[in-house]
């Protein structure tokens, strides 16, 4: 759990506001709409307590939505976000469309990447409201965007969906598309290393407005993901 300093009641349950210098947890909105703000750990809500069915941002910022690969990010995103995506499975599925099918995805993967990376960079230059897929192995990429954000006057935030690994490795057999053994341990370790640093800071990673961490069951009530005028 992501330890912070100070208790108060957050969405019906105990948490610890951040430490001095982080954003403040925000309380629950009405009618099940949480507007994100600092560090907010939605996992293990005691039953009979509501999970937030919408998560509402500012307009015009950058959501960034992370987890292990089979997680459940992209069933997220499509089901939920209200607003223009950039998904590297999306350009995965759209390349082995035209594959033949014996044709291993390591071979063309690299293709995958670069067309990925093209249509993030042009949408995130384009401005306005974006969801992306962050596989969570390549921080660098996060930090670019967050670069990039603060020049252009918006803020990134962070949705990080929590799954064991047993978790995310059911998901990838329910979808018919895995990752390597040695590619699964990098993406682990660095969600590892993101977990701990929340927890060691008890604020959002540097450079983003707000990190909201999810398990599967506060995925599966979410709703809606939008974004409104403040």
């Amino acid at each position: 759990m992501v330890d912070t300093q100070v208790s108060r009641t957050v969405l019906g349950r105990t948490v610890r506001t951040p430490r001095a210098g982080c954003p403040d947890v925000a309380a629950e909105p009405a009618a099940g709409a949480l507007r994100p703000r600092g560090l907010q750990d939605l996992r293990h809500t005691r039953p009979g307590r509501v999970r937030p069915a919408a998560l509402h941002y500012p307009a015009g910022d950058l959501l960034v939505v992370s987890g292990l690969p089979g997680s459940g990010k992209s069933t997220l995103m499509r089901r939920c976000v209200r607003a223009p995506l950039i998904d590297s499975q999306t350009v995965r599925e759209e390349y082995a469309a035209r594959m033949p099918s014996w044709l291993p995805y390591a071979v063309y993967r690299p293709l995958v990447r670069i067309a990925h990376y093209r249509r993030l960079r042009r949408a995130v230059l384009a401005g306005g409201p974006l969801a992306v897929h962050d596989c969570g192995a390549v921080p660098h990429v996060r930090q670019w965007l967050v670069r990039v954000a603060a020049r252009q006057g918006r803020r990134v935030h962070l949705v990080l969906l929590d799954a064991t690994a047993e978790e995310a490795r059911d998901g990838q057999r329910a979808r018919g598309q895995g990752v390597s053994a040695y590619a699964f341990a990098r993406h682990r370790d660095a969600a590892r290393r993101l977990h701990r640093r929340l927890a060691g800071t008890g604020c959002p990673p540097a450079g983003c407005a707000s990190a909201v961490v999810l398990d599967r069951a506060g995925a599966r009530a979410l709703r809606e993901i939008v974004f409104v005028a403040s």
